[in-house]
């Protein structure tokens, strides 16, 4: 069966979709219970199939290119990611339990997120360095 062909207006709009993803990957990066790496596997399978010039743009990004490469391919995180991501997920999450979060099932709540959090980051392997 051939390939479905996308009209413009479809193109636009799933390339629109890559960017919100793509944002949401990055902002990601930054706020530790937003998961990065789904957002930005997303947004290269949005682009693969919307968008050819920024597909290439994001898998030869220097940061994020190598990073999607290396989950597509090794489904494997480097430890540097895996112990950054995971430190600044609990001094986050540790310092709103202890300084802002006064209610008690609050706080576990988010020890709860931040222990699945951290169990599922840990569950991938860890990329050799190279």
């Amino acid at each position: 069966m051939k390939k479905k062909e996308l009209n413009q207006t479809h193109k636009r709009l799933l390339t629109a979709a890559g960017f919100v993803s793509l944002f949401l990957g990055v902002l990601g990066i930054v706020i530790p219970v937003l998961p990065t790496t789904p957002f930005l596997l997303l947004s290269a399978g949005i682009f693969l199939r919307s968008s050819e010039k920024w597909y290439a743009w994001l898998m030869e990004h220097k940061v994020l290119g190598p990073y999607i490469r290396n989950f597509q391919e090794k489904k494997a995180i480097p430890l540097g990611t895996k112990i950054g991501a995971i430190s600044l997920l609990w001094v986050t999450i540790g310092t709103s339990i202890l300084f802002l979060i006064e209610r008690l099932w609050l706080q576990l709540v988010l020890g709860a997120i931040a222990t699945a959090v951290t169990v599922h980051i840990l569950h991938f392997k860890t990329l050799d360095a190279e």
